[in-house]
């Protein structure tokens, strides 16, 4: 997938959330043409690649990972 447009990047989890919500209901109505289809499933593309990276940003910043002496590696989880 090419990368994610401006305007999306700049969403807050919740309103990107709320707007791949909207595409999905309006995908599944079926009411929409061929090309609209093909625009909203692009976007909601785009839409659940930004949500997805947002969700591995906040489980990054609640993560510390360790790696000892020994190789071994383990997670601790950042109050």
């Amino acid at each position: 997938m090419s990368d994610i447009p401006n305007d999306i990047t700049k969403l807050s989890f919740e309103k990107a959330l709320a707007e791949l919500e909207e595409i999905v209901e309006n995908l599944e109505n079926g009411s929409i043409d061929l090309e609209k289809s093909i625009e909203f499933y692009t976007r909601g593309s785009h839409l659940k690649a930004h949500c997805q990276q947002k969700l591995n940003d906040a489980v990054l910043k609640l993560e510390e990972i360790k790696v000892s002496s020994d190789g071994k590696v383990s997670k601790k989880e950042i109050e």
